[in-house]
């Protein structure tokens, strides 16, 4: 029965195995890897002499897309959890390594 305070006590139990929680949390930190990578993206272009904004609100948009993705992963769902760790924790190395790179 709904106490009308929050829509958590309308959810259903799940019981979560080690692995699981592993594998969810490894998810939600490697999109948080991306996420800081476009952060690097953005404060290093704000802190050149001519920043380039269309850089900047690249970067930010690519944040914001990731954080909608992050909402959408669900612990239940392994294949999406290992599609996640493997597609985020690349995708932080190719914006990492995208900043290294001269322009």
């Amino acid at each position: 029965m709904p106490n009308g305070i929050s829509i958590t006590d309308q959810l259903e139990p799940h019981e979560w195995s080690n692995e699981e929680t592993a594998a969810y949390e490894a998810a939600i930190e490697a999109v948080n890897g991306a996420v800081g990578a476009y952060s690097a993206v953005i404060s290093a272009e704000e802190a050149k002499d001519t920043p380039d904004q269309g850089v900047i609100n690249d970067a930010l948009a690519a944040r914001t897309q990731l954080a909608r993705e992050r909402e959408r992963l669900r612990s239940t769902d392994r294949e999406q959890i290992a599609a996640a760790r493997a597609r985020y924790a690349e995708l932080a190395r190719e914006v990492r390594g995208s900043r290294d790179r001269p322009r």
